[in-house]
């Protein structure tokens, strides 16, 4: 097996996820590079809290690895670690969960870079939120990447390429699931061939450079169609901020739905509908039967819901543009 030094930069449980997978497999890093939980960045005057942390500083301890954390103070920068690294003698970084940018002074000091993982069969979905954008798009199809970090967005050269299905009924859970599991499998089978690594370059042209996405971007439009809808929502429920629409002064997140294939003629978009004994809304061609919704407090079945609020003739509100 080759003897690979490289350094873990990491953050999230993802982070924690796959690193621990590789300790497990025998590919221990020389050092690892972690941000606390609360941390200071260029585009945020206060300090921003990571929801998806994890404490990489225990497995450090555990496997005896030396541990440092970044910040972007003074002293705690990643270039302020440069010296470390040089002196390390790495193969490479790899870069999986992180916040800041790794500047090119830090990639140089390494045989082969930094490398990351994005996932997308890139050049596709290029850029923040691939999965979640890939379902939304209805894709049935993305992917994950294994590639090395250039100064442009996730446009480095290609390693390696794992495909991700995505099925009809599948939400972000699944995908990202199955997602994690299919870098797994990149890490370990490149790991293991490392004395015969390719790197293929991209064609910069063909690169799809999507924009990262808020809380605020789940706004439904009810004048949508009811499967882009039920796309929308499965794309960014649980664990997930979730969709969501306002009805009564009311925003409600939208855990779960199904297209209901009737043919929408008399009512407007958004408006509450009882359909065959169903609590479903209307959209621009169907109806929308939403199954599980939190108001806030609790969660319920929407017809429950819609029963206890009385919401039958009631309109959600329609994203504003």
């Amino acid at each position: 097996m080759p003897n690979i030094k490289f350094a873990f930069l990491g953050a999230t449980n993802y982070s924690k996820e796959l690193l621990l997978f590789l300790i497990e497999k025998s590919f221990i890093p020389s050092v690892i590079f972690a941000i606390p939980k609360e941390f200071s960045i260029s585009y945020s005057e206060e300090k921003v809290k990571n929801t998806n942390y994890a404490n990489l500083e225990e497995i450090a301890k555990e496997y005896g690895i030396p541990y440092f954390e970044v910040d972007s103070t003074e002293g705690k920068r990643l270039k302020d670690y440069s010296t470390l690294i040089k002196e390390m003698n790495l193969d490479l970084l790899l870069v999986l969960g992180w916040y800041y940018m790794i500047p090119t002074t830090i990639r140089d000091l390494t045989k082969y870079g930094a490398w990351g993982i994005h996932a997308s069969l890139l050049p596709k979905y290029a850029g923040g939120a691939p999965l979640v954008w890939a379902i939304i798009n209805g894709e049935k199809e993305s992917g994950v990447t294994l590639f090395r970090m250039e100064d442009g967005v996730d446009d480095g050269d290609i390693i390696a390429q794992e495909r991700v299905a995505i099925a009809y009924e599948d939400t972000i859970k699944e995908v990202y699931e199955n997602a994690t599991k299919k870098s797994k499998d990149i890490l370990v089978t490149v790991f293991k061939n490392f004395d015969n690594l390719t790197f293929t370059k991209q064609d910069k042209e063909r690169i799809e450079v999507f924009p990262q996405r808020s809380p605020e971007d789940g706004d439904i439009d009810w004048s949508s169609s009811a499967l882009s809808i039920y796309n929308f929502i499965r794309a960014q429920t649980l664990p997930y901020p979730c969709a969501f629409s306002l009805i009564n002064g009311n925003r409600l997140k939208i855990i779960s739905s199904r297209v209901i294939d009737i043919e929408n003629r008399n009512y407007q978009y958004g408006e509450v509908v009882l359909l065959d004994d169903r609590a479903v809304v209307a959209t621009k061609d169907n109806f929308l039967e939403i199954e599980l919704l939190n108001d806030g407090t609790e969660e319920y079945r929407f017809k429950n819901y819609a029963n206890i609020h009385n919401l039958y003739g009631k309109i959600f509100e329609t994203k504003k543009s």
